[in-house]
């Protein structure tokens, strides 16, 4: 009955896409959905509005209202500027900076985004051509805009796209915002009440302007400056280092390509069949640096080049992974392990400089490595947590620089391989990032180590703290019924244990925590210093279940690490 309940109101949701107003495709596709005796599709299209959270947008291209099109990134912009035209009345010339990726679709997005700005009487800063995200962080700042946005999935596969929005400081727009764009976008029908003008009308008005290479210098001598190299040039050159590099298909080639140029490191390799952007990611459907399967085609290359490290950006260039080799194999580093490695190497070069350190501030979150509080207290920094998604990391940055003590501020990382040490954008960077591991790989290179060798090192002084990170897909209207269902027990059930280990505290961060803002997460403190937390993802169908154990070698951790990702597996089903 529910069934049938659903299929009506999905049908009467489509129909309305029938109207003469939608493009021929459109209504072609819709029809075909409401003729098909499988109303799966049609289901998964119409059974809910895609929503605009502190993320912006995300979701599977395609015909719906739960899909990413040019009528739900229309109504997503009207939105926007509705937002925007009401935060700041009366200033004149509200101003945007509006970017794309690779992505199929992504520059169509954000050309029909400038139309709607523009006819909102927003003025558009517009790249010339795709950029990464953290090259659009740091031109909102520069340029003085108030919001920027920017096409994208980020790591996410092929049949996807995304819309980030972003506010004045370069981070992504607050919880507060997202709900009043929401409200605006949900309110906003897509023809009648979305405003549009011609594009080449736009650019002849100077309400659509280029990004000229300027911003783009400025920004490579950004990164450049968050150096924190002791190397002298003899050591640079005794150390020179062999690159394989891969960006997945995406934008980084370029960006971090000139920026390791800048630092002097050359001799790069890059991975041919994922050198060109294609939205289509036809050698790893799934273009993300934290899986082996997208970094197969560079792992294969690194065994004719032997290279020091093979290195791979994401299609938006905002995340970074490494692979080192182990032996006859590479080993990738998780983001952890590298976020830990990087920590360190930051602390023991500003220390060589004779920069006191007890002032200053590091920031990662709250399911990332507890190693980073046995590095605080040797190396004498504050260590502050925040909730998972780099927007709280920017926040936190920004709130340093409103007090004026932005210089505090030496690193921020989470998990899933974003990294930042710097204040020129309030977002991951991996060109900064790209930068920073390639001259730590220098300096543990002239120590006859590799990265990987170097987190072994780690790991022997100050203990083998494991983790992992499962995520586990609940597909579809039904999967998204089964996640809510499981939080709601998770609530009303507090196991006794997990994996045979006592439940020793339960954390849930719906409450909020420590000052931190309310959130739909558990926590589950185990004997022994163990631990595991449940998070539904914010941009896909998926619970995320972080593990973490602590052994005295680290088969004891990794054996502690699969007996808890069994009993979060059984707690999950």
């Amino acid at each position: 009955m529910e069934n049938e309940e659903l299929i009506k109101q999905c049908t009467e949701k489509a129909q309305k896409w029938l109207a003469p107003e939608y493009d021929a495709e459109t209504q072609a596709e819709v029809k075909r959905m409401l003729e098909n005796p499988d109303k799966t599709d049609l289901i998964e299209a119409f059974y809910k509005d895609l929503e605009f959270g502190t993320g912006g947008l995300r979701g599977i291209m395609g015909v719906g209202s739960n899909r990413m099109n040019i009528y739900t990134v229309g109504a997503a912009t009207q939105g926007l500027s509705n937002y925007l035209n009401k935060c700041f009345a009366g200033k004149d010339n509200i101003s945007v900076v509006v970017g794309y990726d690779c992505r199929n679709n992504s520059q169509k997005f954000a050309e029909i985004s400038a139309n709607i700005f523009s006819a909102n009487g927003i003025k558009v800063y517009l790249f010339e051509d795709m950029r990464p995200t953290p090259e659009m962080s740091f031109a909102i700042r520069r340029l003085g805009c108030q919001s920027g946005i920017i096409l994208t999935a980020s790591h996410n596969p092929k049949e996807y796209n995304g819309y980030k929005a972003y506010g004045p400081d370069g981070c992504q727009i607050t919880s507060e915002a997202a709900a009043a764009i929401s409200a605006a976008m949900q309110a906003t029908d897509p023809f009648a009440d979305v405003k549009t003008m011609d594009f080449d009308e736009a650019v002849e008005q100077g309400l659509v302007r280029w990004i000229d290479d300027s911003c783009l210098d400025a920004y490579y001598d950004a990164v450049v400056a968050k150096s924190v190299n002791n190397l002298t040039d003899e050591q640079v050159a005794q150390a020179a280092l062999k690159l394989v590099y891969t960006p997945l298909n995406g934008t980084g080639l370029i960006p971090v390509t000139e920026v390791l140029k800048r630092v002097g490191v050359t001799d790069i390799t890059i991975v041919p069949e994922q050198r060109d952007p294609d939205g289509n990611f036809p050698t790893c459907p799934y273009p993300n640096p934290e899986i082996r399967e997208a970094m197969q085609k560079g792992i294969e290359l690194c065994q004719e080049v032997k290279p020091d490290l093979l290195l791979a950006t994401d299609p938006d260039a905002d995340r970074v992974g490494v692979a080192c080799a182990d032996g006859d194999d590479y080993t990738l580093i998780t983001g952890n392990e590298m976020g830990v490695l990087l920590l360190d190497y930051i602390c023991k070069m500003r220390l060589e400089r004779g920069e006191d350190l007890s002032h200053k501030v590091a920031v990662t979150t709250i399911v990332s490595s507890a190693m980073v509080d046995a590095l605080a207290q040797e190396y004498g920094f504050e260590m502050r947590r925040c909730l998972t998604g780099f927007k709280y990391i920017g926040d936190i940055i920004t709130g340093l620089s409103d007090a004026g003590e932005v210089d505090r501020f030496i690193f921020g990382f989470e998990e899933s391989y974003g990294y930042l040490s710097g204040d020129h954008v309030r977002d991951k960077d991996a060109v900064n990032a790209s930068m920073l591991i390639c001259q730590m790989a220098q300096y543990y290179k002239l120590q006859g180590l590799n990265l990987v060798q170097a987190m072994q090192e780690l790991y022997k002084k100050y203990g083998y703290y494991h983790n992992r990170t499962v995520a586990i897909a609940y597909p579809g209207a039904e999967g998204a019924d089964k996640m809510a269902s499981i939080m709601v027990n998770l609530r009303n059930e507090v196991p006794a244990c997990i994996a045979g280990m006592k439940v020793e505290s339960v954390v849930d961060y719906r409450d909020g925590v420590n000052g931190l803002p309310k959130a739909n997460v558990f926590e589950y403190d185990l004997e022994g210093g163990n631990k595991a937390i449940v998070r539904p993802s914010g941009t896909e169908p998926k619970i995320k279940l972080y593990i973490f154990a602590t052994g005295k070698d680290a088969a004891e951790a990794d054996s502690l690490l699969d007996a808890i990702e069994k009993g979060g597996r059984e707690l999950l089903s």
